[in-house]
Order: structure tokens, then C-alpha cells, then sequence
């Protein structure tokens, strides 16, 4: 089984101070996908420059032409479906049909209380992604929808003429817990992981690909609660949250070792972050340029083997 390489692009940048190029590099690399993270702020780049995913997202559809385009994640601490499935149907449509959403329930960080509202417990979050995954669904596919829910609410939302995919794009869905990966199996094309944050600091490698085997198992079980089979779903892996951090990119042997051992758990697709100076995801740019080029056919060619 072959395995795709995608980048995530912080957009850290103005459009015409680099983050332009960086995109059109990307496609001309042959990343499978490249994806922003949907946040209005975020952690150590919280005081400096930081903009928007959808309107950066667009700006990237019409100036690349084959490379998927996508959110890692969007979730409800500041978005809405309603008004996020307006601006999904817009992007699918001026990208060409190259969009995922990745969507999941939202964490505990600036932007869970940047609208002036209270942090959600986990709990809290939970209860509200189980209703907002199933209305941004209905909403993505239905050209008029009327809701009302504990969180949400729709009045005659109009959503004409839809996706240009379909019956929608497709969802990938960020769960480690019973809900989540519930969700995931109900309506996700794709299901994301980070690996265990309880790992981050202080655990191993081995125990992270355990943990992450652990996760792949569960998805299984929940798909085939429901009837489905899991082998058909994608399985995202979001680098640089594991116990290993940067060290895949330290070389096109490391990402190779770490990627294979990932594509023996059933991960489909691996996702590095374009590198930032002076930050968690500094890295050397040729040795990430050469891992891009190079390290998806020897991936590929040892799979087939």
C-alpha cells in the first residue's frame, strides 16, 4: 500500500510576502494535499501575524490547479454551520472540487473563549460536535435545510446549488474518544489523528505507534458498529505532535522509518508542516524538499513489494 505525503501551511505570512509561493511550491513539490489550520490565533504565533483559513484557502485554490486543498481542523469554538457551510460550497466551487474539511471538537485554547464565552469542558464538546457534524453534513447536501438543536439552529438555510463533489466534500474527522470516532465512522471520507498528547512530553516512540494502533483498532470497531468497513476510510496522521517531533524531517532515511511504521497501522496519508523559522517546525528546507520528492515513491515502491 502506497502512501501520500501532504503539508500543512501555517498562515503566518502576508499573501505577497512569501505565503503565495510557498503554496505554488507545495504543488509543485506533488504533495497529495495541502491544508491550514483553522484557528483565529495559535499558541506561540498568537502575537504576531496570523490570518484567516477560507480566505487564505482561496486565494491558494486560484493559484494552484491539481493539489487538494483543506482545513487541519475547523471546529465549533468559533464557527458556526450554518454560515461555515456557505463558505465550504463557495471554496469547493472556485477550487474546482479540490476541497476536505477537517473538522473536529475544538480544544481549550485562545480561540475557545476569544468570542467572550466560558472554555467548553470536554464534555461540553463533545455534546456540541455530535450536533454540528450532522448539521454541516445535511447542510453540505440538502439545498434547503430548517433545524433546531440544543447549540444550533437553521431557518430555511439556502445552500444552491451545493459541492461541486458529491454529495458533498468530504469530511475528515479529527477523534481519539467513543464519540469522536462514532462520528467519524458515520460521516467521515477520512478520520485524523495526532497521536496521544499524554505521550508529547515524555513517552517513546514505540509507545506512540502503540497508542496510535490502539486508536486505528477503535475506529475499526466503530465502523463496523454501524455496518461499514474501516479498510475504505482514510487514515490522516498530523506530524509534530508525537513523541518524535521534528526528528522525521531530519533526514529522508528518519521520515521513511518513521512514515513506514506508520503505513503498517493502516495510515494512508502523512501530514508535515512546512517549515517555520524559529519556531516547534523549524526545519532545513532542501532536506524537506528532498523528503517531499523523494521519500512518497520509496514509500510506495515498498509497499508494492
Amino acid at each position: 500500500m502506497s502512501l501520500r505525503l501532504s503539508t500543512v501551511i501555517l498562515p503566518y505570512r502576508r499573501w505577497h510576502e512569501g505565503t503565495r509561493e510557498t503554496w505554488l511550491r507545495a504543488e509543485q513539490l506533488g504533495f497529495h494535499a495541502a491544508y491550514t489550520y483553522d484557528h483565529l490565533s495559535w499558541r506561540t504565533f498568537r502575537d504576531g501575524p496570523w490570518f484567516g483559513a477560507v480566505p487564505t484557502l482561496t486565494a491558494a485554490a486560484a493559484v494552484t490547479e491539481r493539489m487538494r486543498l483543506g482545513t487541519l481542523v475547523t471546529s465549533p469554538n468559533f464557527r458556526h454551520p450554518v454560515t461555515l457551510a456557505k463558505e465550504l460550497i463557495s471554496l469547493d466551487d472556485i477550487s474546482g472540487g479540490r476541497v476536505t474539511l477537517g473538522i473536529g471538537a475544538g480544544g481549550t485554547g485562545f480561540d475557545a473563549t476569544v468570542l467572550g464565552q466560558e472554555s467548553w469542558t470536554p464534555r461540553e464538546r463533545a455534546d456540541r460536535f455530535a450536533e454540528f457534524v450532522p448539521l454541516l453534513d445535511r447542510l453540505l447536501t440538502e439545498e434547503s435545510v430548517s433545524y433546531e438543536g440544543d447549540f444550533y439552529s437553521a431557518h430555511e438555510a439556502r445552500n444552491i446549488p451545493g459541492c461541486v463533489q458529491r454529495p458533498r466534500l468530504p469530511f475528515a474527522v479529527a477523534a481519539t474518544g467513543p464519540r469522536g470516532l462514532s462520528l467519524a465512522a458515520g460521516y467521515g471520507q477520512a478520520w485524523v489523528t495526532t497521536g496521544d498528547p499524554k505521550l508529547y512530553e515524555s513517552g517513546s516512540s514505540e509507545q506512540s505507534v502503540q497508542a496510535i494502533r490502539g486508536q486505528v483498532e477503535r475506529l475499526a470497531d466503530a465502523c463496523a458498529a454501524i455496518g461499514r468497513d474501516a479498510a475504505g476510510m482514510d487514515k490522516i496522521l498530523l506530524t509534530g505532535f508525537t513523541p518524535d517531533r521534528g526528528r522525521p524531517l531530519e533526514s529522508l532515511d528518519a521520515f521513511v522509518d518513521f512514515a513506514g511504521r506508520h503505513r503498517e497501522l493502516g495510515i494512508t496519508e502523512i501530514v508535515v508542516h512546512w517549515p517555520v523559522p524559529d519556531s516547534d517546525f523549524a526545519a532545513d528546507e532542501k532536506v524537506f524538499e528532498r523528503i517531499a520528492t523523494e521519500a512518497p515513491a520509496q514509500l510506495g515502491q515498498a509497499g508494492e513489494g
